[in-house]
């Protein structure tokens, strides 16, 4: 999965609560900010947690506003590391 988050999302701890969300369901793949305000995210696994944490994306953190969720699927490749933070 590959998804654009817009709305009030950086500033608010958004991509650690990715981070910490994608380690619970064992999810490897990133999460970044993007200079535009969006914050980015791919991750790949088993259908169901990918959309648990689709679901957890779009109701954010506290603090966060998610005004829209931009989601791809496609299939995975297998090379992703463990979920952390990109820069």
């Amino acid at each position: 999965m590959h998804a654009v988050v817009r709305g009030d999302v950086q500033g608010v701890g958004f991509r650690y609560y990715v981070q910490r969300k994608a380690r619970q369901l064992g999810l490897p793949g990133w999460v970044r900010n993007n200079d535009d305000g969006s914050v980015e995210l791919v991750a790949e696994g088993e259908r169901d947690a990918l959309e648990q944490l689709q679901r957890a994306v779009e109701e954010g953190p506290r603090g966060a506003r998610v005004d829209r969720v931009d989601a791809q699927w496609s299939h995975g490749t297998g090379g992703l590391k463990p979920f952390d933070l990109a820069w």
